[in-house]
């Protein structure tokens, strides 16, 4: 699962409004906060495919004091929306891959901590080491 930093943004007489500021050009709307938060995750995933699809590299979202000072954002509300990114793409391939048993046990307890599963956990630090080190 990432979190993904959201300003919502909403006018009187309009939706809400949601921005993506780690997702350029990602943008959601929805009539009611739940709904427009919801409706966010779902644009998230279709944005992640686009990039996936275009063989680029995810983005890290960063935290949100790192978005404060852009005034785009100034007169918006910030929120995070959480998406299971392992779940993206498509198709899932099962890998082999060999751990220490201690550094599987340390793996395995902070999953579980985390209300996430191995394979998730290992699908976020791979996108968050090519983020940084491939490009």
């Amino acid at each position: 699962m990432m979190n993904f930093p959201v300003v919502v943004h909403k006018d009187s007489d309009s939706a809400y409004g949601v921005t993506v500021p780690d997702l350029p050009g990602c943008f959601s709307a929805g009539d009611t906060l739940d709904e427009a938060l919801e409706n966010t995750k779902e644009a998230i995933a279709c944005h992640i495919e686009g990039l996936l699809m275009d063989d680029e590299f995810l983005p890290i979202p960063q935290a949100i004091e790192k978005h404060y000072q852009n005034p785009d954002y100034s007169d918006g509300i910030w929120d995070s929306v959480r998406v299971d990114i392992s779940t993206i793409s498509g198709n899932s391939k099962p890998i082999e891959v060999i751990f220490p048993e201690k550094i599987l046990s340390q793996l395995d307890r902070y999953a579980k901590k985390q209300g996430e599963n191995r394979s998730s956990l290992l699908v976020q630090a791979t996108v968050e080491y090519l983020s940084v080190h491939a490009q």
